[in-house]
């Protein structure tokens, strides 16, 4: 029998509720370490409310609650002793339209989430943001420009800057929330190649509504409709050879 993938982070009979209506049901979902999986799926089938559930942020939704556990390295992250600001540390979100805080420099902005914990000294605080704009592929551009508004960069430059922020803190999981969509082809490939990257050193999940994007650059693919998981596998085997007929209609273009 082949030895199962490592998994850092794995939803077990996940339902996540706004008041009673359920967007996303009874979802088993597992993450390998250091891949790429991309959740599709029709607008409204309940995507970004799964990956809001994998680091507490759908709990902060007036009227939202979840049921099931979240396991990040075996531990449920909705158990009473988990501070989900810590948590947020662990599991980086980075959301669908670049949201620099626009008081900040560039090199505040990635420093604002190591501010969480604190203790840092000035250069250790330095060298955190240099890692972490090496990291988001943004050092060369911005290196110059460190003290300068966050808001003068590009958007895509905008984007990259909140990946770096993200990953700052030394997270296991990134969590991205259709990432590209604001962005112009230049941008989004730019991005496209970072998510690869930054698999050496983080497990990636990311929301898409572009299949092609998915193909591309995902090891695993995941397909949600109407709140529920429908299938998961390798991203070659969904694409290619799908198993439910659900799946393989919205793929070619049937509905969606």
């Amino acid at each position: 029998m082949a030895d199962q993938p490592d998994r850092p982070l794995q939803a077990e009979r996940l339902t996540a509720l706004f008041g009673q209506k359920a967007a996303v049901r009874d979802v088993d979902l597992g993450f390998p370490r250091n891949t790429v999986t991309a959740v599709i799926g029709p607008s409204g089938c309940g995507k970004s409310t799964f990956l809001r559930c994998l680091n507490r942020m759908h709990e902060l939704a007036a009227g939202a609650t979840v049921r099931g556990r979240v396991l990040l390295d075996e531990q449920d992250i909705y158990a009473p002793e988990v501070n989900p600001v810590q948590l947020r540390k662990r599991i980086g979100m980075v959301f669908q339209r670049p949201t620099p805080f626009p008081t900040m420099s560039v090199a505040e902005n990635v420093a604002a989430g190591l501010k969480v914990n604190g203790g840092y000294s000035r250069a250790k605080a330095g060298t955190l943001v240099e890692r972490a704009l090496r990291g988001a592929a943004l050092w060369d551009e911005v290196k110059d420009r460190l003290d300068g508004s966050a808001l003068a960069l590009s958007g895509g430059q905008q984007q990259r800057l909140c990946i770096a922020r993200a990953i700052a803190p030394g997270p296991e999981v990134i969590l991205l929330d259709e990432p590209t969509s604001a962005l112009d082809p230049l941008s989004t490939q730019r991005i496209e190649d970072l998510v690869q990257d930054l698999t050496r050193d983080y497990t990636v999940v990311i929301v898409t509504h572009n299949m092609q994007q998915a193909a591309r650059i995902s090891d695993y693919t995941a397909f949600f409709y109407m709140g529920e998981l429908v299938e998961t596998g390798p991203t070659t085997e969904i694409f290619t050879r799908p198993q439910q007929e659900r799946t393989e209609a919205y793929i070619t273009g049937r509905f969606g």
